[in-house]
């Protein structure tokens, strides 16, 4: 088995390595004057089970692109067996035409992966389940779950908690954290008038002097959480925190966190912390990556991953 990280997330890679006790493959992937990717590999992988890290998050196209050299790279070079390694799977949003003449570009770039020479796919709380079916090699997608339940056990420990699924689409997602740490379960039901605008409308369930915990799969602007946080704290909550898989975070979202009632986001290092997000008070950072590792080290063994989630 051999792992070989791109550019996206070196650290996940890095610690990732670092539990399986092996060293990243040698390899350059760099790009030349007018911005083409360019990957060499420097160790021989023919006939190796090779993982490859890649999230495909900002710049997304320039990630995308890399991961899909990488992996031709690999192809050529005969390696048995190469798993595509993606913590964060950008595009999964575009999962579906959401209006006339719009893409599936999820479905586009599974095309790609596939096309590019991936025999397999490992994923990270992939925002719709369909995705799977996007795919016509084999997929695994992970679970951040057993993470959160233990940061949540550790740190809301004999606590009044009450988890909260921030709109009805995420009530499968908050409904399996629920059951794990034995809470009562609320929805946030809210009309969405265009994209990354978001107005809480209702509150399925009594949060009065509960401790409320948001679960979601992606932050991106983080309006619909801060909302979301401040309807709860009205509705009369005793504080609010928020475990989200993806931290996309993009544009004024760290500022608009760390002004809202949020007590704690906590994101998974799936995408790399900015320096912005390092800085922010009410904003932690878990890794994913015995998670992760573990999963890998199972695929190379040919055992079952499913059960890591039991």
């Amino acid at each position: 088995m051999k792992i070989l990280a791109c550019n996206s997330n070196r650290p996940l890679a890095e610690a990732i390595a670092e539990y399986l006790t092996m060293s990243i493959t040698k390899a350059v992937i760099r790009r030349f004057s007018d911005m083409e990717v360019f990957v060499e590999i420097h160790e021989n992988v023919r006939g190796e089970d090779v993982f490859v890290i890649q999230s495909t998050c900002y710049p997304a196209n320039d990630n995308l692109m890399e991961l899909l050299v990488t992996l031709d790279a690999l192809r050529r070079g005969s390696a048995r067996r190469i798993t595509a390694v993606i913590p964060y799977f950008g595009y999964a949003r575009q999962d579906r035409k959401s209006s006339p003449r719009s893409p599936i570009s999820a479905k586009l770039v599974a095309n790609l992966i596939t096309t590019a020479g991936a025999d397999r796919v490992v994923t990270l709380d992939l925002h719709s389940g369909q995705i799977q079916g996007f795919f016509d090699i084999p997929l695994d997608n992970l679970y951040a779950a057993p993470v959160f339940t233990n940061d949540i056990r550790a740190r809301y420990q004999g606590d009044d908690v009450m988890v909260v699924s921030p709109d009805v689409g995420g009530v499968v997602r908050a409904r399996a954290i629920a059951r794990r740490i034995d809470a009562d379960l609320a929805i946030i039901d809210k009309r969405r008038e265009k994209a990354g605008v978001s107005e809480v409308m209702n509150i399925i369930g009594d949060v009065r002097g509960r401790r409320c915990i948001m679960v979601d799969d992606i932050v991106d602007s983080a309006g619909t959480l801060c909302n979301a946080a401040e309807a709860l704290m009205k509705a009369g909550a005793v504080s609010v925190a928020a475990f989200v898989t993806h931290g996309v975070l993009s544009g004024g979202a760290v500022a608009r966190v760390t002004a809202s009632p949020l007590e704690e986001l906590v994101i998974t290092d799936s995408i790399p912390a900015t320096e912005a997000v390092k800085l922010a008070h009410n904003i932690r950072q878990v890794t994913i990556a015995p998670l992760m590792a573990e999963s890998i080290q199972r695929i190379s063994e040919e055992r079952s991953v499913s059960s890591l989630f039991d």
